[in-house]
């Protein structure tokens, strides 16, 4: 769909606005010329008719007063404008996130999983060479230790092994492109859940984290950091309110002291606190969430420990379940680092 003139006018005047600070030796990015566009437009002080198209005065009007904001680096507003931009740019929803992240890691895997599944081995050592791919492939998707250390390497091979043998690459080789991808997952998952419960036990894990730790420390020392922030924020917001209360009872003095680039200052830490306050619910959703998954890791391993007790075979229809959600809480665990990383920078 070809854009609007309206749409070219405005990309004109974005460019223009760049070209302007760029000549006054100031980068300004698109995304902040659009947002000071908008905001000058909107501002019913600046005279801007949103039921009229702009004609050439207008336009010349619009450059020159979003130029002179966006120049003016001791004015606080155009530090308020770049927040609101980089937050608006950066910060997403968890779930977003969250989604974006599982992509990213799916497309780093494409290439990996598309080695096995499009392998066409028959030569003995061809097969063999196929199922250390799976062994890497498992281990990278789990993401619990490297596929180039020895000793995780063979913990993986004998988890996989024990449920799903090399003899049985064969069979594995017959199956359609989509069910190889999905059994690549499912013995994910499995081994997952077999290496998770054996490092319970004190039998392996080797190069598994002690996720839950980490997030047990991490989680609360973010926490701080943010509520020292916020701290700082509030009082600093409190300081020019402050201030500017006593300019209002006293309005001569009030000449000096700027009240207007005091208010400007006071919309700036009341934008941060808001932020910041955003960034600090998400935080809680995390030790909520994590809590909640350290329950269930726990219900999990019990469980298990109390099927496989004492006994030397166990049904795999009674095991491969619970192997599966170990790996899947896990997965959130991994989830949670990576949030709560992106969290605390």
């Amino acid at each position: 769909m070809p854009p609007t003139q309206a749409e070219c006018v405005i990309k004109n005047i974005i460019r223009e606005i760049g070209q302007e600070c760029a000549g006054h030796g100031e980068i300004v990015s698109e995304t902040l010329a659009a947002f000071v566009v908008k905001a000058v437009v909107l501002d019913p002080s600046n005279g801007f008719n949103m039921d009229r198209p702009l004609v050439k005065s207008d336009v010349q009007k619009l450059v020159k007063l979003c130029v002179s904001r966006l120049l003016d680096s001791k004015n606080p507003s155009l530090d308020t404008i770049k927040m609101q931009v980089y937050f608006d740019m950066n910060y997403t929803s968890r779930e977003e996130f969250l989604e974006e992240h599982h992509r990213v890691l799916e497309s780093r895997l494409g290439s990996v999983m598309r080695e096995i599944t499009d392998n066409r081995a028959c030569a003995r050592e061809e097969l063999e060479s196929l199922y250390r791919k799976i062994v890497s492939y498992v281990l990278l998707r789990s993401g619990l230790g490297s596929p180039t250390d020895i000793k995780i390497v063979r913990e993986a091979t004998a988890a996989l092994q024990s449920i799903f043998p090399q003899a049985e690459l064969g069979t594995f080789l017959t199956l359609s492109k989509k069910d190889k991808e999905r059994q690549l997952k499912e013995f994910t998952m499995i081994v997952t859940g077999i290496r998770l419960f054996n490092r319970d036990c004190g039998k392996g894990g080797e190069g598994i984290d002690d996720l839950p730790a980490i997030l047990r420390e991490a989680i609360p020392a973010t926490t701080q950091h943010i509520d020292s922030q916020l701290q700082t924020a509030q009082d600093q917001a409190y300081r020019y309110t402050a201030i500017l209360e006593k300019a209002a009872s006293n309005p001569l003095p009030s000449m000096e002291l700027q009240p207007s680039m005091l208010k400007e200052a006071l919309y700036n830490v009341r934008q941060y606190e808001i932020f910041l306050q955003i960034i600090l619910s998400d935080i809680i959703t995390c030790a909520q969430e994590v809590e909640l998954m350290i329950k269930q890791l726990g219900a999990q391993l019990e469980q298990l420990k109390m099927i496989v007790k004492s006994k030397t075979a166990v049904p795999t229809s009674q095991v491969f379940p619970i192997f599966i959600a170990l790996s899947n809480l896990w997965t959130s665990f991994q989830d949670e680092i990576v949030l709560i990383s992106v969290l605390s920078n």
